[in-house]
Parts: C-alpha cells; sequence; structure tokens
C-alpha cells in the first residue's frame, strides 16, 4: 500500500514465505512449507473480519495453500491470485482472479510476466480498496501523507483543484487544519471551523463528500 496514504498500520499486512528477510536474501526451501504459511496466518490472528489474498504464479505453492487453509478456518474472506486456470489456491479460494499470462520470455522466470501481471491485480485491489475507504475525492487522492516536499506541493494542488482557490489559500487552510488535506478541503468548501472539521469527517466515516453534502 503507498506509505503516503494515511492508513492504519495494521490495516494492510505482507506475509512472505521465509519473512521479511526473504525479501532481501532468499531463504531456501520456505514456500515449500505448508505448516509455515498456516502458522504466519495464526501468528497475526486472523478472523472473519479480514481478507486474506494468497499470490502464487504456479498457483499451487504449498506455503500459500496453508495459509488460505489457515484463513478459511478462521472464518476470514479469500482471494487468490495465480496465472494458472483452476489451480490448488483458486479452488481454496471464495473468489479466484487467474491472470493466465502464458510461458515466460525466460522459461521458469516467474518474476518477468506473471509477477508484473499480479503487481497490476494487486494495484486495482488496492486502489479500489482505498476508494472504498474514503480516501478519494473524485479521482483526488485527499487523504494524503504529506511526509517530503513533493507531496506537500501534491496536497496543495489537490485543494486547489477541488476547490478552486488560488495556492496561498490552499497553503492557508492546510496549515489551519494541521496538513489533512480533507479537512482543508472540507473548511475551503463548507466554511467550517477548522477545529472541527476532523470531528465532521469521523462524523462521515472519513468520507469527504459526505462531510460536504452535511455541512456544505
Amino acid at each position: 500500500m503507498p506509505a503516503h496514504v494515511r492508513h492504519s498500520p495494521g490495516l494492510v499486512v505482507g506475509i512472505i514465505a521465509g519473512g521479511t528477510q526473504a525479501i532481501q536474501k532468499p531463504v531456501e526451501y520456505a514456500e515449500d512449507n505448508a505448516t509455515a504459511g498456516a502458522r504466519d496466518l495464526h501468528d497475526i490472528s486472523v478472523t472473519e473480519a479480514d481478507a486474506v489474498v494468497g499470490i502464487s504464479a504456479s498457483g499451487r505453492t504449498p506455503y500459500v495453500i496453508g495459509a488460505l487453509e489457515e484463513a478459511r478456518s478462521r472464518g476470514a474472506f479469500t482471494a487468490s491470485i495465480a496465472c494458472n486456470h483452476a489451480s490448488p489456491i483458486s479452488k481454496l479460494a471464495d473468489v479466484a482472479i487467474d491472470v493466465v499470462v502464458g510461458p515466460e520470455f525466460v522459461a521458469g522466470s516467474t518474476r518477468l510476466k506473471a509477477g508484473t501481471a499480479q503487481k497490476l491485480v494487486l494495484n486495482m485491489i488496492s486502489t479500489l480498496a482505498m476508494v472504498k475507504l474514503g480516501k478519494t475525492y473524485g479521482n483526488l487522492m485527499v487523504d494524503l501523507r504529506a511526509t517530503n516536499n513533493k507531496l506537500l506541493a501534491r496536497s496543495q494542488r489537490t485543494i486547489q483543484h477541488a476547490t478552486g482557490v488560488d495556492a496561498e489559500t490552499a497553503i492557508r487552510a492546510l496549515d489551519s487544519v494541521g496538513g489533512s488535506v480533507k479537512a482543508a478541503i472540507l473548511v475551503v468548501l463548507t466554511g467550517i471551523d477548522p477545529g472541527q472539521a476532523k470531528s465532521a469527517l469521523d462524523e462521515a466515516g472519513g468520507f469527504l463528500r459526505k462531510a460536504i453534502e452535511k455541512h456544505g
């Protein structure tokens, strides 16, 4: 999930066979351990309130199978992303996304076509999730975490685009609400007191449009 989108740390959790160290250095045979997949899901206390997405190019990776089986046993919603039709993980999941890309340009190197296709699917899932959670307003990313100058400038432009005000007004509104793009837009469009903007957004479940409709 993009680090500059505001969300609670536990909202999206990434798990990989072999643990986080496997990102930098391969952990041999980790993906062949179905028990480890189940254990890793158990360790983060997955519940029926969670959604678990299993990713495997072949669709038959034991680690992913074990993780999905554990998720199902705990009542979680499950989905799979594989690059073969009717794979083992596709049959396990509540929703199966099969992206059949055909043979790799370099035989067996699934980081090429398969990895790219699966990343595109994940982009779609994460983007739609952020929309459903109220992180956007139209096509604007309004729940922005401005952690550098580039994102600070984007925050200002987003406020201008959403409200039609000039740069100075956008910056002033942003400063008045502690850097929250959502709250700044709400202040500009409705005239609500900056000190009340956050509570107004909370009452609207975080959805800017709902808050504008109520206070506009």
